[in-house]
């Protein structure tokens, strides 16, 4: 005999894994620590590549006037500015970066307990109805 109650805890379980259910599994494989730091870790990353693009395009766009003026600047003057700008933008995206993944993370986690509470159900409703038979 069918069981409509329980048909639909299944179904509701099914489209959940096969949407966001996979996602959110691979995110709760991590304890949150370990999570936000691999995150940080690859945002700082592309933080970095992001920043050398920019400051390539920057000097590529006045690149006749950077070299005319090359010789008149005080040079390590410039790279303390760019290094700074450096770190100021990487900060600033690794700290963007722990607030969106502490949220996902949190999400993720409240989603994976709803998900195995409703496998609770499912278990009981099972136990339930194997008792009756």
């Amino acid at each position: 005999m069918l069981n409509e109650e329980r048909i639909k805890l299944m179904t509701k379980m099914a489209a959940y894994e096969e949407r966001e259910g996979r996602k959110n599994m691979a995110i709760g494989s991590y304890f949150r620590s370990d999570y936000i730091e691999l995150q940080i870790l690859k945002s700082v990353f592309s933080a970095t590549i992001a920043y050398l693009v920019l400051f390539g395009m920057f000097i590529y766009y006045d690149f006749e006037v950077f070299m005319q003026n090359i010789y008149k600047m005080d040079l390590i003057e410039f790279g303390k500015n760019a290094l700074l700008y450096y770190f100021i933008f990487v900060v600033t995206y690794a700290l963007i970066s722990y607030i969106a993944y502490s949220y996902r993370y949190s999400k993720a986690k409240k989603s994976l307990k709803r998900y195995f509470y409703n496998l609770k159900q499912l278990s009981a409703l099972y136990e339930l109805e194997s008792k009756k038979l």
